[in-house]
């Protein structure tokens, strides 16, 4: 029987790592990073669908699309951190864009599935903790499947 090559080897974690950096780069430098910049004009124009006022609305939302991708990209309370994410995307495309086309709301349908793959999957091993804690924190990583989130 042949070996597969090391290198198309399946590797989980690398993946998981693709999808952290990928969802939490579109998320935060597509929505984030414009809502933070222009602060004013997002907080007078931001949809309130679960009548919570324009500024919590607002906060709740640079939450979801500033602080928790970064802390998924960091793989840090990675699991935690997808569940403001998901309940954004779910807010926003069942309730603000319902009218909207699969093709009008591809990108936060698929925003929705990375990073709800990621609540499921975990982090994987390649974490901020992982690379930063001491050996003996990474050997039992391994052993326990590497869920650092």
């Amino acid at each position: 029987m042949l070996k597969p090559r090391s290198w198309l080897a399946p590797r989980p974690d690398l993946g998981l790592l693709l999808l952290r950096l990928g969802g939490a780069y579109l998320l935060l430098m597509v929505h984030g990073l414009p809502k933070l910049q222009h602060y004013a004009g997002e907080l007078a124009h931001i949809d309130d669908p679960l009548h919570l006022g324009r500024g919590l609305t607002l906060w709740l939302a640079l939450l979801a699309e500033v602080l928790c991708p970064l802390a998924i990209a960091a793989g840090l309370c990675t699991r935690l951190a997808c569940l403001p994410v998901l309940v954004l995307l779910l807010v926003s495309m069942l309730a603000v864009h319902p009218d909207w086309s699969l093709a009008d709301g591809q990108f936060g349908w698929l925003l929705l599935v990375i990073f709800a793959s990621i609540s499921v999957a975990g982090p994987g091993r390649y974490t901020l903790l992982a690379l930063l804690g001491p050996a003996d924190t990474k050997r039992e990583s391994s052993a326990a499947g590497g869920a650092h989130g």
